[in-house]
C-alpha cells in the first residue's frame, strides 16, 4: 500500500507556479491576481480563504480579499462581482459558497465571468469540460486528476466508482475520468439510491468517494489492489483534539488501507490539492491560455 501525499504534492506544485510566475515577471509580463469574496464569518470558509491567501503568497500572486456581513443584499453582491469582472488587474476571482440562504448562488455564480471563473462552476466552463474543449477544471476533480498522474495510477481502460453526484465533485469527476484525454475509464456513478452499491464498488479498480458520509467505504466493498481516493471531510466531534473535532474522511481508513494499491488519508490527501488547483487555474487565467 502508498499513501498519496497531497500534502507534499501540492507544495512541489506550487514551487514550481513560483518558479514560472518569477519568469513571467522577469521578461516584464504581468503578476497573476486572485480575488476571494467572502460572505459572513463560517468557519470552514474562514479557514479556507485563510489558505487561498497564502498559497497565493507562495505562489508569488497578487492576492485581494474582499468581505462582507452574512446581512449583504443579492444586488450588492451582483455589483461586486461586476466590479471584478471589470478590473482589468485581477485575472480570476472565487464568490466563496455556501453562501446565505437568502442569496440565489446559481445567479451569483451565472454573473462570474467565465473567463475569471477559477472555481470552474460556470455553465460555459462546465459545459466546455463536458465536451472536452479547453476551460477552468473546478479545484478538486482537477486536484484528484494531478494525483493519480502524479503517481503514475494507470486509469485507461479501468473501472472507476464514483460515489457522489454533487456538482461540485461528483458530476464533474464522472465526466473527465470517462473522457479519453484525462481517464479514459469506465466510470460508474452511485449514489444513496444506488441498488447494488457494495457490488459496484467490489468490482471497481478505482473508487473516488465524495458522498460526505464517515467512514462509508468499508473493507468489504474494496476489492484487493483497488486504488482509494477520499475527497470526504467531515468535522467529527473529538475531546482529545484542541478544537474539540478531527476531520474524518468517507472511507474507514485503517481496515481499508491494508487492501490498497495507493489511498489519500484524510486530512493531507485530496484537500491540499483542491486549493493548489486553484493556484494552476489562476496561473492560466494570468497567462489567457484558455479564453483571449
Amino acid at each position: 500500500m502508498q499513501l498519496i501525499d497531497g500534502k507534499a504534492t501540492a507544495a512541489a506544485i506550487k514551487l514550481e507556479i513560483a518558479e514560472e510566475v518569477k519568469e513571467i515577471m522577469a521578461r516584464g509580463g504581468k503578476q497573476p491576481h486572485l480575488a476571494a469574496v467572502l460572505v459572513g464569518h463560517d468557519g470552514g470558509s474562514e479557514t479556507y480563504v485563510k489558505n487561498k491567501v497564502l498559497a497565493c503568497e507562495a505562489c508569488g500572486f497578487k492576492s485581494s480579499l474582499i468581505r462582507y456581513e452574512a446581512d449583504v443584499t443579492e444586488e450588492e453582491l451582483l455589483e461586486c462581482v461586476q466590479q471584478l469582472n471589470e478590473d482589468p488587474d485581477v485575472d480570476g476571482f472565487i464568490v466563496q459558497l455556501p453562501l446565505p440562504k437568502h442569496i440565489d448562488e446559481q445567479r451569483i455564480i451565472e454573473a462570474i465571468d467565465y473567463r475569471k471563473d477559477v472555481d470552474g462552476f460556470h455553465p460555459i466552463n462546465v459545459g466546455r469540460m463536458a465536451i472536452g474543449l479547453p476551460c477552468f477544471i473546478s479545484a478538486t476533480p482537477l486536484g484528484i486528476l494531478t494525483l493519480l498522474r502524479r503517481y503514475g495510477i494507470q486509469t485507461s481502460g479501468k473501472k472507476c466508482v464514483i460515489l457522489g453526484r454533487s456538482n461540485i465533485v461528483g458530476k464533474p469527476m464522472a465526466q473527465l475520468m470517462m473522457q479519453k484525454q484525462y481517464g479514459d475509464a469506465t466510470v460508474t456513478v452511485c449514489h444513496s439510491h444506488s441498488a447494488n452499491l457494495k457490488g459496484e464498488c467490489q468490482q471497481a479498480d478505482i473508487i473516488i468517494a465524495a458522498i460526505g458520509r464517515p467512514n462509508f467505504v468499508t473493507a468489504d466493498m474494496v476489492k484487493p489492489g483497488a486504488v482509494v481516493i477520499d475527497v470526504g471531510t467531515t468535522r467529527v466531534p473529538d475531546a482529545s483534539r484542541k478544537s474539540g473535532y478531527r476531520l474524518n474522511g468517507d472511507v474507514k481508513f485503517d481496515e481499508v488501507a491494508p487492501l490498497c494499491s495507493f489511498i489519500t488519508p484524510v486530512p493531507g490527501g485530496v484537500g491540499p490539492m483542491t486549493i493548489c488547483s486553484l493556484m494552476k487555474n489562476t496561473l492560466s487565467a494570468g497567462k489567457k491560455e484558455y479564453y483571449k
